[in-house]
Parts: C-alpha cells; structure tokens; sequence
C-alpha cells in the first residue's frame, strides 16, 4: 500500500518555473486590464478631471504671465507661454474668445494699438497677441493640433523646457524652491506639467482599453 501512496505521488510532473512566471505575468497582464477598464468607467470623472487640468494649466499660465511683467522678465517665457495657452484652454473659454466676443476685443485692442498707442500698455502686448492667436488661427490648429497629440506633446515640451530653464537660472534645484519668488514660480511651471501628463494617461489607458 505503501509503495502505491508513493508511486502515486510520482506521477504528476513538477511545474517548470517558467510556466510558473508565465502564468503569473498573465494573471498580472489580465489584472492590469481590469484596473484601466474601472479607472475609465469611473462615473465620466476622467472627463472631468481633463477640464479640471485644463483649466489649472491656464491659469498657473496666465499667473507666469503675470509675474513675468512684475519680477521674472523673459522673454523667451513670455513667448512660450502664449501657444501654451492657446493650446491647453479649457474649449468652453476657447469657444467665447474665438466667437464674436474674442473678435470684438481683437478689434479694439489692434484699434488702440494703431490709433492710440498712450493708451495700450506694455503688459497688453502678450494678451493682445494671444487674443489674435486664438482669433485669426486656421481650423488645422484651433482644433486638429490643439484636441490632438500633439498638442499635448507640445504643451509637455514647453513646460519641461521652462522648468529646467528656471532650474538653472536659480543655480540649482534647491535654489528654484528657496529664493526669492522662486518657489511660486517653480510651482507655477509645474503645474504646467499636470494637463498634458494627464492627457498622456488617459491616451494609454484607453490604448489598454481596445486591446
């Protein structure tokens, strides 16, 4: 009887441990699948959280904007931050400029800036040029660029390059967060990173979603 127990025991084959990894990067893959799909069905937060970003995006934009007439002039910021904007502004905000209100105060801002230039101000140039932008741009970038990729990659472009532009001007990353003004800054430009790497997350996880 005894010799049946243990031939019995014999029979079955040992598991290779490759199967074994095999199988548990399955269990791991299928699992992984699971999680996008709930992360997507959640109640159409995802959606709201897309314009939630958005709209954090534009204004820590405008607020750079701000502080770059008040104590942080650069002109290569100033620049970039306009077709960040434009880019990453929440279409309820896009729409109204780029209607019949945007038109009129294109309007006036270009009369002023022609007729009566005591009366425009330096620090309505880059708002000025931004109201334009968003006016007169062609459909391929008001909505093809702008709703697409890359747009997005654009907008993570721009705020990478501007962090490590603030980075070095501070002389260092703990001096971006410790001089003065510096911390509002850094914290500004970071928040520039939010909107397209949210927009990155989303893209994948509903890349994950289709397969």
């Amino acid at each position: 009887m005894r010799n049946e127990y243990l031939r019995m025991k014999t029979d079955y084959a040992p598991v290779g441990g490759d199967d074994l990894i095999q199988s548990d990067l399955k269990e791991l893959g299928v699992a992984a699948r699971k999680l996008a799909n709930h992360a997507l069905m959640v109640g159409g937060g995802l959606g709201v959280g897309t314009t939630f970003f958005k709209f954090l995006a534009s204004f820590a934009a405008i607020y750079l904007l701000i502080l770059d007439r008040t104590n942080w002039r650069t002109n290569m910021l100033t620049s970039l931050l306009i077709p960040y904007i434009f880019l990453s502004l929440p279409s309820v905000l896009f729409s109204l400029l780029r209607g019949e209100f945007g038109k009129w105060v294109a309007f006036i801002a270009v009369v002023l800036r022609l007729f009566f230039p005591r009366h425009f101000p330096d620090w309505l140039e880059m708002p000025g040029a931004l109201i334009l932008l968003l006016v007169v741009s062609p459909g391929f970038f008001a909505y093809t660029i702008r709703d697409g990729l890359v747009g997005v990659f654009i907008c993570l472009a721009i705020g990478c390059y501007l962090l490590q532009e603030h980075i070095r001007a501070s002389g260092g990353f703990r001096n971006s967060f410790t001089k003065s003004h510096g911390v509002s800054n850094s914290i500004g430009i970071i928040l520039l990173l939010v909107y397209p790497i949210w927009r990155l997350v989303l893209y994948f996880l509903q890349g994950t979603r289709r397969h």
